[in-house]
């Protein structure tokens, strides 16, 4: 992965979880009260009316526990997003969340109002960022880089085992230790690329 995708997808996934945190800190009052410059909704009574015309089409008692689980899920995914931890599942929701909350903007305002507010474009980039083959600067990243090069160490270490004597008897030869049943046979075929570039994350 080049330097540009490796900027480019960090980028993707801080725009989108500081986005989701800086919409749940609006509706719980975080940034000021209603009225106030920069403020969109102020505290939760007037986000939960502006719920309300959005689910327009749905029972009103659905509203508030929807819109709930909403805010749950976007301070959940933007937090995940940001530090790149379960950054693909974190990703999946945001995209069907926005794509949920796209379609009841069309059937409630009509179709320019998802469009004007680049919401089928969030959920898009949601998508697009899910499909990244890694995520660089990430947790999930680094708790990756740990777990091969544990298995690295351990596939080079019985290697080094079976080729010293026995203590006990310097005539026999430990057996080595039997990785094809612990590893599947492309993480195999990946920790023995490593082995042959003496290689280390």
């Amino acid at each position: 992965m080049s330097i540009n995708q490796k900027a480019s997808s960090l980028f993707l996934r801080l725009a989108i979880g500081v986005s989701y945190l800086w919409e749940v800190a609006d509706r719980l009052g975080l940034l000021g009260p209603n009225g106030q410059a920069h403020v969109g909704w102020g505290d939760w009574k007037h986000f939960t009316a502006y719920a309300k015309q959005v689910m327009s089409f749905l029972p009103s008692a659905l509203v508030n526990p929807l819109a709930t689980l909403a805010t749950i899920g976007e301070g959940g995914f933007g937090f995940l997003l940001i530090i790149g931890l379960f950054t693909r599942i974190a990703a999946i929701g945001s995209g069907l969340l926005s794509l949920c909350f796209a379609t009841a903007m069309a059937v409630s305002f009509g179709i320019e109002s998802p469009l004007g507010y680049s919401v089928f474009t969030l959920s898009a980039a949601s998508f697009l960022l899910a499909g990244s083959a890694q995520f660089p600067w990430s947790v999930d990243n680094w708790l990756g880089s740990r777990n091969i090069n544990r298995k690295l160490t351990s596939y080079q270490t019985s290697q080094h085992t079976a080729e010293q004597p026995a203590v006990d008897h310097p005539l026999t030869i430990k057996p080595a230790y039997d990785y094809e049943s612990t590893y599947s046979s492309s993480e195999i075929k990946q920790i023995k690329a490593l082995v042959k570039l003496d290689y280390r994350i």
